[in-house]
């Protein structure tokens, strides 16, 4: 890892947001969580609260997966216990839903704790998620059409309150600190070794300022008597 990549790496998880998420609401289909995923990284969301549709998801071919190494994906089986989740940490729950109670999406403070609530196409959300909302909102438009994909629709709400916190010096403020930042910042560093730790109940080994491992050939050593895939994972480092 070069020098550069490592404070691209501190830099990013120095803005990211843990009081701003997403919630997936029966979303279905393989490209468009890997699209919400995207853009959760783009706007420096840290979690994304996927729940799993009735049938699975449809898989996708140009369904990209890489987005998922930057967002904690958090995946949940029902729509009751991401809302559960939400709620716990003080979050106000706003539904993107065309309804008499809609607003517009702007009109909304998205500087305080949000987590945006975003339904498959054709159903939108669900009454259950519309029942524990606090608010609706819809954006507008002049065209034939009624609505955007729901990837889209994530984008423009979200780059509203990226808008909105940088305004705010949100991002001017680290929410990423103490052990979840380190954490964070070493599976990002070394993806393979954080696998192996968690595949086999390792904690993660310290991480020198400049990004190596603290003591590598003792922690390879001890990895060994675990398992023999340490011996891979120590020619890839």
């Amino acid at each position: 890892m070069t020098p550069a990549r490592l404070v691209k790496y501190k830099t990013t998880l120095a803005k990211r947001q843990l009081d701003l998420t997403i919630i997936t609401d029966q979303v279905n289909k393989g490209q468009n969580i890997a699209a919400l995923i995207r853009t959760c990284d783009a706007v420096g969301v840290h979690n994304a609260h996927v729940v799993n549709p009735e049938g699975g998801f449809r898989e996708h071919k140009r369904t990209a997966r890489g987005s998922q190494q930057w967002v904690e994906v958090v995946p949940h089986d029902t729509i009751d216990s991401a809302i559960k989740s939400a709620k716990q940490q003080g979050m106000q729950l706003v539904s993107a839903h065309f309804s008499d109670q809609a607003v517009d999406y702007r009109e909304l403070d998205y500087t305080v704790p949000t987590a945006l609530i975003l339904g498959a196409e054709m159903h939108g959300v669900s009454a259950t998620a519309l029942k524990a909302s606090d608010h609706q909102v819809v954006i507008p438009m002049l065209g034939m059409v009624h609505s955007f994909n729901v990837s889209v629709a994530a984008a423009v709400i979200l780059l509203e309150a990226q808008r909105q916190r940088v305004l705010s010096g949100s991002y001017d403020r680290p929410q990423l600190i103490g052990a979840q930042y380190q954490q964070t910042l070493f599976r990002w560093s070394h993806p393979k070794v954080a696998d192996f730790c968690h595949q086999h109940g390792l904690a993660y080994p310290p991480m020198e300022d400049d990004g190596g491992i603290v003591n590598l050939n003792q922690w390879y050593a001890k990895a060994l008597e675990k398992n023999a895939q340490a011996q891979a994972i120590k020619g890839m480092n």
